[in-house]
């Protein structure tokens, strides 16, 4: 399949060669017909990718104070590879898609095979949505006219916010795409409505829409005509879906509003309020988000849990419904916004409109090539290197953020041969494959488990994942690299034991405890061994806070940070003691009744089997600004503080005071290298087998007993 990118480091627009995806559970696999990209949304992240560095910092001034945060913690050589991996992976493009159902996913009702559907999908040929962003096309809908469904949802939403009724007289400021959409919704509810906006041309189409109009260009006052329109009375809402740094726009409505206005921003301005506008009118504001409820909130977008009708009357899917309802019935009319149509293929000259053709509004993208042509599970990347006999053959199993910016370069610099790698949408197997010297990109993880040419799989995906592709890797016969965590429950943890003891040849498996492979981890190994007393760890974790949504603090998916995270932590106090662990106990801080997580601001108390100490302290209620990881040891009169990974200070040794490393090294290289060469050399795994599932087992009883 092809899909559109967007490099936001050097503003570079793409069309990109890629594996098709596989349809997964409470998803549909879609055929492209036709899709929009939107003047506004589109346009912005075209220009930001083209601005310089210093104006990308000026767009986004609470971005840089993250990042004066993180360089004080984490170093600058650490924080400019972030910035730089995140500002070189390109971002797919497109949200509004119109194509054919070619596939349904387990668990999708009211959608069949050969439906014309809408969806949120990108730019693609090919694109797999989950259930909740799509919904059927009424038969008297062409396809151009249901690929604005999403965008005119945005407006929609707007107008639901703003809670307009019958006779009523609003402005819309800004007369692009989603304002001539947002007027058209607010005449269908018999309302009046004034258009603000410089363009004449797009001022034209509101007046063909039935909106009175002012142009400032032309020496026009908003204000003024605003008052004048609402008859001196002030105007009853104002909906603003304008782009524009300044926030003239607030200012303005605020002006022209009655008493008790209702303003509702849907477009990007300023939001420098003038509090007595405001005060004294008790005027109400709001920010609308995207195209309706469900929006961002992984449970309705992505596990498709659906919200009670009775309690959320629209949610984006009945959004996109209620817009095509409209279109049906002929109240709202999208077919004098098409200003531009391009071949799918042409895409780059359509961006080249958007970004040089101010009046262009409805832009269209024609895929009128055969799609069954473009469906392919892999595609040849790099060629074939020679591959010599006991060597290391790789093939990766996802290649998100972590995967990319770490895992992958650590292979790449340890010589690894890098043969296949599987991601489920296919794009980011091809950019990281490209760019690290992949053979192979494939959406098809079956057939990379399953392929002869690799011996070692590499697994970076979503933790529920883990245990169930270590024992498909460990059945084929292939050495293992999993990330942390090796399992998420008990029960996967007995069954990768059972399965390990049962297959006669024994794959090598490694966790990605990275950190007891850190130059400063192995330098207070080789102080600490010697000393056979008991010793007392203490790790202080500022872990940060992640938001309850996110896939690490759903118990079912990533496990809670607990056991997603904290299990490095009682890793590396498992290999600094050197012994056994005998019992774990943990307790999490107390909810005052709050929706507040408080699983991952808990303490963790390890005993092992020489007597010695280990105290986790884990807690996400700290501040950015205050060193993430530190690590103590108190043994014989001697101490040992390791801050951030990068500085080592001894207390009390005769022959050590400090190791300083110019950056950050948690030793994610290293542990690849321990790994790589356990292979070649036909040794024992970096981390014995037992060691792993104690490690998991115990991580596991302490998340437990958080949760009782």
């Amino acid at each position: 399949m092809k899909q559109i990118l967007q490099d936001l480091s050097k503003g570079h627009t793409s069309i990109l060669e890629a594996p098709t995806p596989l349809v997964a559970a409470g998803t549909l696999l879609i055929d492209t017909r036709v899709s929009l990209i939107s003047a506004g949304t589109e346009r912005m992240l075209v220009s930001f990718g083209k601005a310089s560095v210093l104006e990308k910092a000026r767009q986004q001034p609470e971005k840089v104070k993250m990042v004066l945060e993180k360089i004080k913690t984490d170093g600058l050589a650490t924080t400019f590879e972030a910035i730089k991996a995140k500002l070189t992976h390109p971002i797919p493009l497109g949200y509004s898609n119109v194509g054919v159902i070619s596939d349904v996913g387990d668990g999708v009702k009211g959608f069949k095979l050969g439906d014309r559907v809408v969806s949120n999908g990108a730019h693609a040929d090919i694109v797999r949505v989950p259930k909740n962003l799509c919904a059927r096309i009424p038969d008297n809908v062409t396809d151009e006219e249901a690929c604005f469904t999403v965008v005119s949802s945005i407006g929609l939403q707007g107008v639901r916010l703003l809670a307009p009724t019958l006779g009523e007289s609003f402005c819309v400021i800004g007369a692009g795409l989603i304002g001539l959409i947002t007027i058209q919704l607010l005449k269908a509810q018999g309302c009046r409505v004034l258009a603000v906006d410089y363009d004449e041309q797009k001022l034209e189409l509101a007046r063909q829409f039935g909106a009175d109009t002012c142009n400032p260009s032309s020496g026009q006052d908003p204000v003024e005509v605003g008052l004048a329109f609402s008859q001196w009375r002030g105007i009853d809402g104002v909906i603003i879906t304008a782009s524009t740094s300044s926030s003239d726009p607030i200012s303005q409505a605020a002006t022209m509003s009655r008493r008790r206005g209702r303003i509702i921003l849907v477009g990007v301005t300023g939001t420098e309020l003038n509090r007595s506008e405001f005060y004294e009118k008790e005027l109400t504001f709001q920010v609308s988000c995207s195209y309706g409820p469900g929006r961002y909130d992984p449970s309705y977008e992505e596990s498709g849990n659906d919200y009670p009708f009775g309690y959320v009357r629209w949610t984006e899917q009945r959004n996109f419904e209620a817009v095509l309802e409209m279109m049906s019935s002929g109240l709202l009319d999208v077919r004098p916004l098409i200003t531009h149509r391009f071949e799918f293929n042409d895409a780059i000259d359509a961006y080249d409109i958007l970004s040089n053709d101010k009046a262009a509004l409805g832009i269209i993208l024609m895929y009128s090539h055969d799609v069954k042509t473009r469906v392919v599970p892999s595609i040849s990347l790099n060629g074939s290197g020679e591959v010599y006999p006991g060597e290391p053959v790789v093939g990766f199993i996802g290649a998100g953020s972590y995967a990319s910016r770490m895992l992958i370069p650590a292979f790449r610099k340890a010589n690894a041969n890098l043969h296949s790698v599987a991601t489920s949408g296919g794009v980011n197997g091809v950019i990281y494959g490209k760019k690290e010297g992949f053979k192979e990109a494939t959406t098809d993880t079956d057939a990379l488990i399953a392929n002869d040419k690799v011996n070692t799989i590499v697994i970076v995906t979503r933790h529920n994942s883990h245990a169930r592709f270590v024992k498909q890797s460990l059945e084929a016969g292939k050495h293992i690299f999993v990330e942390k965590p090796l399992a998420i429950t008990l029960g996967e943890v007995v069954e990768l034991e059972k399965a390990f003891h049962e297959v006669d040849y024994k794959p090598l498996l490694m966790v990605g405890f990275n950190r007891r492979f850190a130059p400063h981890v192995q330098k207070m190994k080789r102080l600490l061994d010697p000393i056979k007393q008991p010793k007392t760890v203490v790790l202080t974790i500022n872990a940060g806070l992640v938001p309850a949504s996110h896939w690490t603090q759903d118990i079912e998916v990533g496990g809670g940070r607990i056991i997603g995270e904290a299990c490095h932590f009682i890793d590396l106090a498992r290999f600094l003691v050197g012994f056994s662990i005998t019992s774990i106990q943990a307790k999490s801080i107390g909810d005052a009744g709050g929706a507040e997580i408080t699983e991952d601001k808990a303490t963790i108390i390890i005993t092992f089997e020489d007597g010695s100490l280990a105290t986790i302290h884990y807690f996400a209620n700290g501040a950015n600004s205050f060193p993430k990881e530190r690590v103590e040891v108190f043994t014989s009169g001697r101490v040992l503080q390791l801050d951030n990974f990068r500085l080592l200070k001894g207390f009390g040794w005769p022959n050590f005071t400090k190791m300083r490393l110019w950056r950050q090294d948690k030793g994610q290289n290293a542990c690849v290298v321990a790994f790589l060469k356990s292979i070649k050399r036909g040794g024992s795994a970096p981390i014995a087998l037992d060691e792993l599932f104690e490690v998991t087992r115990a991580t596991i009883e302490a998340a437990n007993q958080i949760r009782k």
